[in-house]
């Protein structure tokens, strides 16, 4: 059965798709990236890998253009997370909401580089940016950070769920965004 005209299933068709990858900046990576593309069979179109660029996890950018059919792409995204690449974003449409919080607390002493990983580890949300700010002449050393994340549509209250857990293990406070999301 068809759902295009001339006989062809959508779910069959090659569509282009994106995906925006964070490598570690060690021999083999990209290649490693790569693979699960070649292996799923995905073709390739165009990889723009900005060496000169660093996340504000500290890896490197890299967007891959390719072709694949829907139920392909899903197959190669799931093999590159196989291979512990750290998918930003999938295709056009995978992650639908955008959230913006700012966190406060001992950012620091608590291990934030432990918070973001949690965060992602028990949610389908990615970092997609994250700024910083330390107090100045501060004994406590109290500082805050805004946290944009990429959460898949639909996912945004769960996220947020996934963030206050974290934040009050860890006894960080959240400004949650005004907008989008409710408790």
């Amino acid at each position: 059965m068809s759902d295009e005209p001339g006989g062809t299933d959508a779910a069959d068709e090659v569509r282009a798709y994106t995906v925006r990858l964070e490598l570690v900046d060690e021999p083999g990576e990209l290649l490693n990236a790569l693979g699960p593309i070649a292996d799923t069979g995905g073709n390739l179109l165009s990889v723009f890998h900005e060496r000169g660029n660093l996340t504000p996890r500290g890896h490197i950018p890299v967007e891959v253009d390719l072709e694949a059919t829907p139920e392909r792409f899903e197959r190669i995204v799931s093999a590159l997370r196989d291979n512990g690449v750290n998918v930003v974003r999938a295709g056009a449409d995978r992650y639908g909401e955008q959230l913006t919080v700012v966190l406060v607390g001992h950012l620091v002493d608590t291990d934030l580089s432990d918070t973001l990983s949690q965060l992602e580890r028990s949610t389908s949300a990615t970092i997609a940016d994250f700024s910083l700010r330390l107090a100045r002449g501060e004994d406590d050393q109290v500082t805050s950070a805004r946290v944009r994340l990429d959460a898949e549509a639909g996912t945004g209250r769960e996220v947020m769920r996934a963030l206050r857990e974290v934040a009050a293990e860890k006894d960080l406070t959240v400004v949650e965004p005004l907008v989008g999301v409710s408790p």
